[in-house]
């Protein structure tokens, strides 16, 4: 295959920024605390720790954190050496992908009172629960919605698309009259792995995967990726050597999504904060509607957004379950997290959300949005490291695609064998 340009490699240490919050007692203990997101959210996760700290004193944080364009790896890296973090902020699949008898996550059930585990609903919890292990505490729920730039859609003469004719139609409309660098959808590679998912269900209605099995054939893959790659040549949306060209491990650090030329994103609803933060000052950003015309069912999927783990190798459990208890649910904390990481889904962390005014923004919006749409849920297996990790199946299928190196039908048979390889615990 062809030399692919913009790659990274990216060590744990370009990673981290690490910062101690607040000044420790001479007694303190200290534990080290992990997340990624975007600056907004490293701010007010900063704000809430120093926080905790003045009303714990006899314990001390070392926060460290960063963007998410290489987090995993460094994370599993971590894990599996035994110098992860006491707390940690973890995607679902962590906790059956990267959780041994030697390696992982504590069983917060343990800690139940502290985490206050009744604010949760049952079956949230058993979502993060492995054979009978609480592995993580979920604080958010999350699925992909549609983010418009309202204003290069005005500047375009066009009002957001509402479906996915008019955002086909679109592409013409904004080579022609905005130029060859605007385009009214970017998606990364892993974001046209999604947005696959999302055409293929909403086309024919089935799960992903239903009890470890695939539920769509190669030929049906190769019918979504034939719908991406028209979108690419018909200018929808960019290249991934053009979005390799910018330069930038994320598209709220693009330039081209910044000043309105990359006009829409396909993104999690809880990731609104750091898109809005990031658009220069003429732009405005607006939640954008489930497109209707690509079948008759309501495809895309809703996750759990991220959790907070314990390490199994902590030496202080019952202070990281402090931290954590804090940050979900105290009112000092939640007014300060707003949705940063999601609307909560505590009851009472929504509860202090809703009183505060803060369920009215464009996360919540994005979050409503989805919410209403959403009826199917992601099986874990669709996060594996093989899969979506550096370098992974969905990487090389979309660049292979997107450079040339694959055509449809043999981007779709490498995407179909890379699934099952994953499905049976095989390498891809």
């Amino acid at each position: 295959m062809q030399k692919r340009e913009g790659t990274l490699c990216i060590t744990a240490a370009m990673l981290l920024i690490c910062t101690g919050c607040g000044t420790p007692q001479t007694d303190a203990v200290s534990i080290r605390f992990s997340w990624w997101g975007g600056d907004s959210r490293h701010q007010v996760t900063e704000n809430a720790v120093g926080q905790f700290l003045s009303r714990h004193p006899e314990i001390h944080v070392n926060c460290e954190y960063g963007a998410w364009s290489g987090w995993e790896d460094a994370a599993a890296a971590a894990l599996y050496a035994g110098t992860e973090p006491d707390v940690m902020q973890v995607n679902w699949n962590w906790i059956t992908d990267y959780n041994t008898d030697h390696t992982g996550f504590l069983d917060l059930n343990a800690y139940r009172d502290t985490l206050s585990l009744e604010q949760f609903d049952a079956d949230i919890l058993d979502m993060c629960t492995v054979d009978g292990e609480l592995l993580c505490v979920p604080v958010s729920e999350t699925g992909r919605v549609f983010f418009w730039n309202t204003a290069t859609f005005a500047k375009a003469g066009l009002p957001v698309p509402e479906s996915f004719a008019a955002l086909c139609k679109a592409g013409t409309v904004f080579r022609e009259k905005l130029g060859e660098d605007y385009y009214p959808l970017a998606l990364g590679w892993y974001d046209r792995m999604l947005f696959l998912v999302y055409l293929l269900q909403c086309r024919h209605g089935r799960e992903w995967v239903t009890d470890g099995a695939l539920q769509y054939t190669q030929e049906e893959l190769a019918e979504g990726l034939g719908v991406i790659a028209q979108m690419e040549a018909q200018h929808v949306i960019p290249p991934l050597k053009q979005i390799a060209g910018g330069g930038a491990d994320s598209f709220d650090k693009d330039e081209n999504w910044i000043t309105g030329k990359y006009a829409g994103i396909y993104e999690w609803d809880s990731a609104a904060g750091k898109f809005v933060d990031s658009l220069s000052e003429s732009q405005e950003l607006a939640v954008g509607q489930y497109f209707t015309d690509l079948g008759d069912y309501h495809g895309g999927f809703s996750k759990i957004a991220l959790g907070l783990a314990i390490s199994k190798h902590t030496e202080h459990p019952a202070e990281c379950a402090e931290l954590i208890g804090y940050l979900l649910h105290d009112p000092e904390a939640v007014r300060l997290l707003g949705t940063e990481r999601g609307v909560p889904l505590s009851h009472t962390a929504y509860d202090i959300c809703e009183s505060a005014g803060l369920l009215s923004d464009l996360a919540a919006d994005a979050y409503d949005c989805m919410n209403a749409w959403v009826t199917l849920r992601i099986d874990p297996a669709f996060e594996r490291a093989s899969l979506k990790g550096s370098g992974g199946v969905y990487e090389d299928v979309f660049t292979g695609l997107s450079y040339g190196d694959y055509t449809v039908s043999q981007g779709a048979e490498r995407l179909y064998a890379g699934i099952q390889a994953a499905l049976a615990g095989e390498k891809p």
